[in-house]
């Protein structure tokens, strides 16, 4: 397993298949106060391509054709945040979208443990390490732990994805999966527009 980082966008011409893993990494969890500063991606190949971005810098024309791209499942751990994090500092939605931490929470009910450590270490036995998680994204030059444990982020998540779909199958929940996960874009736009803890289902 490897990593390339690249400043700014994605090199012209890259390939990454059908399904996509992505993960980004900024100042904090906050879209509208904490800056966008690096965004990872991975085909599933046991690669990973780190598309770093300086303050107010987000043209990233090559990255932005990929998050729009129809043809291409945008595979995410946690993707509420993802999502809100690129459509705040990119402009682009990203869709069609699967998240292994919804996926887990319909396939997995009787465990609480629904993380991306918890879920490597529950189903593929690799033991991911979060030390690096809350270090300073915004730094100009990234040390080689923060890289490391940047592409660790999405070098498991289409071996994540299979076997979730195998237990999604199997409990007959695949097809509310699929309606959770197109429901993904409706409810980051209404937590970036304010509507961040309400439940409009309610009573």
């Amino acid at each position: 397993m490897s990593h390339r980082l690249h400043r700014g966008d994605l090199p012209d011409g890259l390939r990454l298949g059908p399904i996509v893993a992505i993960d980004t990494e900024a100042m904090g969890l906050n879209p509208h106060r904490d800056r966008l500063c690096l965004v990872q991606l991975s085909g599933g190949d046991g690669e990973a391509h780190l598309v770093q971005f300086a303050a107010g810098l987000y043209e990233a024309p090559q990255l932005k054709r990929l998050l729009a791209d129809p043809a291409v499942v945008k595979l995410f751990h946690y993707a509420r945040y993802d999502l809100a994090m690129l459509y705040r500092y990119l402009g682009v939605m990203a869709r069609p979208v699967y998240c292994t931490k919804i996926a887990s929470r319909l396939a997995r009910t009787f465990s609480d443990r629904h993380g991306l450590r918890d879920l490597c270490k529950d189903l593929l036995n690799i033991d991911v390490s979060k030390q690096q998680q809350t270090s300073d994204w915004g730094n100009p030059v990234l040390s080689e732990e923060q890289l490391r444990y940047a592409a660790s982020d999405v070098l498991h998540l289409h071996a994540l994805r299979s076997r979730l779909d195998e237990m999604l199958a199997r409990e007959g929940r695949a097809e509310l999966a699929r309606a959770c996960f197109d429901f993904l874009p409706t409810r980051v736009l209404l937590d970036l527009e304010g509507w961040p803890e309400e439940d409009l289902f309610a009573h």
